[in-house]
């Protein structure tokens, strides 16, 4: 089942065309307002105007983790604090969110969950403290769908979060979301009933680099990532997917 047909059907050529935009806004604005992202791309003597086609994303230079948690977390942000409308702190990374970035995360996990035919009527109970945001993202996101939400402790293992989300008390499902902290939110990555991994790539650019996932944000206002290495290994899937997903595929290495 789609959330949103419109994107989540979109023909390959309207999406490219999209992400162009967003990748050039998102490069523009970064360069403009972030102090980190001002110095690297000087450094590495690249500037916003170099970017004229998605391929070109290739010549900016590469975030790591490891790098990501010694930045200066004010160096990073791009807007005035006046701007920020949630601050969230998980594995000694603080993350900003402005309206719009809420706006995005939640409306990326309705796809997901909708996906997971998670439906009005729906019993989905999560394991996980609200005072993450990715929590607090998901559980927005079932409200908003209109499903019955049952609140229970944390249980965080290797970074991602895990999510149990049931039609009824007597029948569950499992379900894991790709949470980790850098990003920030739980939406990137969702699985379609056909049982595969799509990439929400309205609001992603994805590269593999020497098999590694590598991310770039198109909508990201506070923080923008911007060629971050994730360090998942997985492959890009280009075919077509039997839900009538456009959005490419991804498999986990």
């Amino acid at each position: 089942m789609l959330a949103d047909a419109q994107i989540e059907l979109i023909r390959r050529e309207e999406l490219e065309n999209l992400q162009l935009e967003r990748l050039k806004k998102t490069v523009a604005w970064s360069y403009e307002k972030s102090i980190f992202y001002r110095r690297s791309f000087d450094k590495h003597g690249v500037a916003p105007d170099d970017i004229r086609e998605l391929s070109d994303v290739g010549k900016l230079p590469f975030l790591t983790r490891e790098e990501l948690h010694r930045i200066d977390v004010f160096d990073f942000l791009t807007l005035p604090l006046s701007s920020v409308v949630r601050v969230s702190n998980f594995d000694g990374l603080t993350k900003f969110y402005t309206t719009g970035d809420i706006r995005n995360n939640v409306e990326m996990l309705i796809r997901s969950l909708i996906a997971a035919n998670i439906l009005r009527g729906s019993t989905a109970s999560i394991a996980g403290d609200l005072s993450d945001s990715r929590i607090l993202d998901l559980l927005y996101a079932l409200e908003s769908i209109g499903a019955t939400v049952v609140l229970r402790g944390s249980e965080i293992l290797n970074a991602d979060i895990t999510f149990k989300l049931a039609e009824n008390f007597l029948s569950c499902k499992n379900f894991n979301l790709y949470a980790p902290p850098e990003i920030g939110h739980a939406g990137m990555i969702y699985r379609c009933e056909e049982n595969n991994l799509h990439v929400q790539e309205d609001n992603f650019l994805i590269e593999v680099s020497d098999g590694e996932l590598v991310i770039t944000t198109l909508t990201a206002q506070a923080q923008p990532l911007i060629r971050l290495k994730t360090g998942l290994k997985a492959e890009i899937i280009c075919e077509p997917c039997p839900c009538g997903r456009t959005f490419s595929r991804i498999s986990i290495i």
